[in-house]
């Protein structure tokens, strides 16, 4: 999987985020800020990349050059489907139960958005009338393999897999709509044989509740959707996991754990990544969910989410921490928290460590100074983020109760609360929802998820998913 070749013809664009850096000697080096990454350039990749964004597999060398951005982060493939297998070497997998108008909606889009797979099987896991969802599948020519009981979903998506006759499997839920062209940029990441999986962009379904203030936050903040910027699946990053609503996958290895009914995307990825395989996610390929917006069942449904940390860092430990700092970061965090002249004194002290023992890393640079002080803050940006979201989400039952002793705390909290909604609003939603009402939707998010995070850590009797990870690096 690691020494496979990239295909001539493949193409690979850099990060919008990557910045180029000169080098001391008359080198170069690219700065990827999500992940951080610094990746000093050889002169045959100076000469390759020659000031573009853009590089070309056409040789040995362009090939090397191109798997190491991709697996820096630095850079992102420019899938093209006629390099990928055809859209004949896919069979669509639709689990469903119960929801045979949903079926119909799905089965249309599906006639409507591709040219010629390679089959489509509804899996019905036990619903209670199977005559409705059968007649739907015979309408479209689907074939159709049903439980006699519930299963859960992670067993009928492995039945239909296992029924498939071609290389290739997309998995597709019965409450989504995949959009034209969804399949084909997908299809062009798996030219390269050493990604078994590619996931397409999971975005609001047009109509769904659109005036709903609740619809119209879950249509930029939804769990499901993954943002609008490519990138590798690899946990602990930006993009940690990808939801099974939508997915493709090669057939050659295990796929979904059936013992797990809550959170087996999120396994499936951790297995796929512990073996050495690459993911990708695409969001330019875009299938439409249908979200849920009726406030206690989607309230209910981030509480389910939640829920899956426990089992998940039980299997995998370390994989799901509720932050991921240095301790020099998370030292910082505490004593700003302090709310003291001393705290905030002694946390300009620790900045300027880790600033000046960056800044010694980065001697083959022309101005380490610079790069340091970007690197050292949004290190520090980071590590305050997570300090929020530990105090607003995930820790937020003993938050609740040290506020009713710390006036600090409750200040804190309060600080907290604002900013972070603020800061997370202009993020993803500067204009559709007004302040206030983002901000109640955004509290009331983070109340669900950790809501269900306690609920599967009391129920599996484990603190692994409510441990913060503490990185070795030091300032």
């Amino acid at each position: 999987m690691v020494g496979e070749r990239l295909p001539d013809g493949f193409r690979v664009v850099l990060d919008r985020r990557v910045r180029r850096l000169a080098g001391a000697d008359g080198g170069a080096a690219l700065l990827g800020l999500s992940p951080g990454r610094l990746l000093h350039l050889a002169p045959a990749a100076v000469r390759l990349l020659d000031g573009r964004r853009e590089l070309q597999v056409d040789g040995a060398t362009s090939a090397r050059l191109c798997r190491h951005l991709l697996d820096a982060g630095i850079g992102h493939p420019l899938p093209d489907p006629d390099l990928g297998p055809p859209e004949s070497e896919v069979t669509v997998v639709v689990p469903v139960k119960d929801r045979p108008d949903e079926l119909r909606r799905l089965l249309v889009a599906l006639a409507d958005t591709t040219n010629v797979l390679g089959g489509v099987i509804v899996v019905d896991d036990g619903s209670g009338d199977p005559a409705a969802c059968r007649a739907v599948a015979e309408e479209h020519g689907a074939r159709l393999i049903r439980h006699d009981n519930s299963r859960g979903p992670a067993s009928a998506r492995n039945t239909g897999a296992a029924a498939a006759h071609t290389e290739l499997v997309a998995f597709l839920d019965s409450d989504v709509v995949p959009q034209p062209g969804w399949l084909a940029p997908l299809l062009g990441h798996l030219a390269d044989r050493a990604v078994m999986l590619a996931a397409p962009r999971i975005v609001a379904l047009p109509g769904n509740g659109a005036q709903s203030w609740l619809a119209r936050y879950e249509r930029v903040r939804s769990s499901l959707d993954l943002g609008p910027d490519p990138g590798s699946i690899v946990p602990r990053t930006r993009v940690a996991y990808v939801p099974s609503a939508a997915l493709l996958i090669r057939t050659e290895v295990a796929l979904f754990d059936e013992d797990m009914h809550v959170a087996e995307d999120v396994d499936l990825v951790l297995r796929l990544h512990a073996a050495g395989w690459r993911m990708r996610y695409e969001p330019s390929a875009l299938v439409a969910h249908e979200h849920r917006v009726a406030a206690v069942g989607w309230w209910m449904r981030k509480a389910f989410y939640g829920t899956g940390a426990a089992p998940l860092a039980l299997r995998h430990p370390g994989s799901v921490p509720p932050a991921v700092v240095a301790p020099w970061m998370a030292a910082t965090c505490l004593l700003i928290a302090s709310q003291r002249r001393y705290g905030v004194l002694g946390a300009a002290a620790l900045t300027g460590v880790a600033w000046f023992r960056m800044r010694r890393t980065l001697i083959r640079l022309r101005r380490p100074g610079t790069t340091a002080t970007l690197l050292t803050g949004l290190g520090l940006h980071s590590a305050l983020s997570q300090a929020a979201g530990l105090l607003l989400r995930h820790w937020w039952p003993l938050t609740v109760i040290g506020c009713l002793f710390s006036r600090r705390l409750r200040r804190a909290t309060l600080v907290a609360s604002v900013a972070e909604a603020l800061v997370d609003r202009h993020n993803h939603d500067p204009s559709r929802l007004d302040p206030l009402r983002y901000l109640v939707a955004h509290r009331a998010d983070d109340l669900a998820y950790g809501a269900g995070l306690w609920y599967g850590a009391l129920r599996n009797r484990t603190l692994a998913p409510l441990r913060p990870m503490f990185t070795k690096k030091k300032p």
